[in-house]
Formats: C-alpha cells, structure tokens, sequence
C-alpha cells in the first residue's frame, strides 16, 4: 500500500457511521492511528499496550488515513478530538492517559470488563493467534 496525498479518503458522513457502527458492534473499540499490530504513535502504542493486558478481543480502527473526518466524528461522540479513544460497552473511556490512570488504580481490568470475560478472551487469542480482531474499515 502506498501513500498517494492525492486521496481524499472517506468524507465526514462515512466517518461517522464507521464510528457509530464500531461503537455498537464491539464491546471494547479502540480508535487509533495505524493497527494493533503496527501502532503509529506512541499515545496509540500505549493504549493497545495498557488494553491488550486485559483483552485480547479489542477491535481498533485505524484512523491514520482519514484523521480530520475521525477526529470530527470522534469529538461528536465524546466530546474530545484527540485520538487514540477507548469505547467499552458503548460508552466512551478515554485515550491513553486515561487508561494509563485506571491502570495505576487498578481500575482499568473491571472498566474493560475483562474479569467477565477472561475465559472468552483467552479462547480468542489462541484461536486468532493472540492478536484481536479489527474493525473492517
């Protein structure tokens, strides 16, 4: 794949029903730049870091490409424009500093509901080989 400047990418209504979409189909959503597997910053690093600790079922989109559609969508759902952002069962988290202050007060395993589901989670990283899935956009 190529970086072609040229691309105008997704507008800002597409944006936003990929954020909608993301949100209700996933338990715990991760918007961020580049993918789980190859992270393009380091607040986005951090939070598939601090997430990946506790789920290995997080779905992330990687907003790299469209980055001023996502953010505008993104702020509508949250209030905030600043990627990366967690979603957990609908309901919006934080970025990295935020679970980066759950984990500190041993809050962050409960807030990602991974107590519930560590049995579903471990299946799922042996069956996907331990890397979570990604959204399909």
């Amino acid at each position: 794949m190529t970086f072609d400047p040229t691309d105008q990418g997704i507008d800002a209504e597409e944006a936003r029903e990929r954020v909608t979409d993301a949100i209700a189909d996933n338990e715990v959503v991760l918007f961020m730049k580049g993918s789980a597997r190859m992270p393009q910053c380091g607040y986005s690093k951090r939070a598939i870091g601090l997430i990946s600790q506790y789920r290995d079922d997080v779905a992330t989109v990687d907003t790299l490409k469209n980055l001023e559609a996502y953010r505008e969508a993104l702020e509508a759902e949250s209030g905030w424009e600043t990627i990366p952002q967690t979603f957990v069962d609908g309901e919006f988290v934080g970025g990295s500093d935020i679970l980066a202050e759950l984990e500190e007060r041993g809050d962050l395993a409960e807030t990602l509901n991974a107590d519930a589901d560590a049995d579903t989670a471990a299946v799922d990283a042996e069956s996907t080989g331990g890397a979570g899935p990604e959204a399909p956009f």
